[in-house]
């Protein structure tokens, strides 16, 4: 089937492009949103370079929020972004009514697209698949960019993708957090002769660099929130075309997003991470036991390290211990070190 025309207005908007943050929420003692925080959080992110915010992400926790917080929290991004960056919200409603509902609010505080995620909870067929997204997209008041993450809902296929860029101007893109490189291609094969306007972003920072050598757009990357200039830095050099030197930065941030995803329960590691530059982020309404927290005090002396290493802050006083790029074992490194130094103090050794 041929494209249907856009939308009035949808063809003059900017495709989007470049590194999305996918936002981490502060919060305050209380557990509540710290909105302060949050509006000095996006000048920061803003001011380093990042070309879109992302509220509402999985990076966001979202699932954690109510919906009137959801809402709050687009409303304060687009209130302190005043148009410098596109906002793409997250509207992962967990059925039609309800994203259609946040659609209709984040088309009028301003956000340039919405980002929905396939069907959660229920494993659904792609027929079910195509029919939940074209009845949003039949309805929306604001343009809409498919969001594929099969580990979390079910799976977005590449012939449902074609289907639906096909069909529905309002579709313009795709977040895929597959982190399947092949999956990529093969959709931007079959897709973007047909829509040369339809952008493909990865939501898997780990292989940002090939994903870009293929031709993706960019990405919605939750280590943008620890490092914006160095995913951005990846983007430009991927769009200069000097694939060398971005992936000697692709094997380093490698490290780093390892680091912060692996050890901790998501995405407390990259809350870790963006504390050592400078904010407050508190406790993550995941309840969390006495041991977790005692752990996340060694794992974030490792991600202080790693940092050092891009000379985005200062090393821990304690020092460095040698790293082995095996998170568990450089942690464990890392106490022993800071053991060895408090005995020296002491003269025990």
């Amino acid at each position: 089937m041929g494209r249907v025309p856009l939308q009035a207005g949808s063809d003059e908007l900017t495709k989007l492009e470049g590194i999305f943050t996918p936002l981490l929420v502060p919060l305050d003692e209380r557990g509540r949103i710290d909105e302060a925080e949050l509006r000095r959080f996006v000048d920061w992110l803003i001011k380093r370079g990042v070309h879109g915010l992302y509220p509402n992400g999985s990076t966001g926790e979202f699932t954690r929020f109510t919906a009137e917080e959801r809402r709050r929290i687009v409303q304060v991004v687009a209130e302190q972004a005043r148009g410098r960056v596109p906002i793409l919200a997250g509207a992962a409603e967990a059925n039609v009514q309800e994203t259609l509902a946040a659609c209709e609010a984040y088309a009028g505080m301003g956000a340039r697209a919405v980002a929905i995620v396939a069907p959660f909870y229920y494993k659904l067929n792609a027929e079910s698949v195509y029919a939940y997204f074209a009845e949003i997209a039949r309805n929306s008041p604001i343009d809409l960019t498919l969001y594929n993450i099969p580990m979390f809902a079910s799976p977005i296929d590449v012939p449902t993708i074609r289907r639906l860029a096909s069909e529905f101007g309002r579709v313009i893109g795709i977040k895929d957090s597959s982190g399947d490189l092949a999956f990529m291609m093969r959709m931007i094969a079959q897709v973007r002769p047909l829509r040369p306007d339809f952008c493909f972003l990865t939501g898997w920072e780990a292989v940002l660099v090939p994903m870009m050598m293929v031709g993706c757009d960019g990405g919605t990357h939750a280590s943008s929130n620890a490092v914006p200039e160095v995913t951005r830095r990846m983007y430009e050099l991927c769009r200069a075309g000097n694939y060398a030197e971005a992936m000697t930065w692709q094997y380093r941030i490698l490290e780093l997003f390892d680091a912060m995803l692996y050890p901790f329960e998501f995405p407390d590691g990259f809350r870790a991470a963006a504390e050592l530059r400078g904010f407050r982020f508190g406790r993550s309404r995941q309840p969390q036991t006495a041991a977790q927290r005692t752990d996340r005090e060694a794992l974030s002396t490792v991600l202080q390290c790693i940092l050092a290493d891009f000379a985005l802050v200062n090393p821990p006083a304690a020092g460095c211990a040698p790293r082995t790029g095996q998170i568990q074992a450089d942690k464990l490194e890392q106490i022993v070190q800071q053991v060895m130094r408090e005995l020296k103090k002491r003269g025990v050794v």
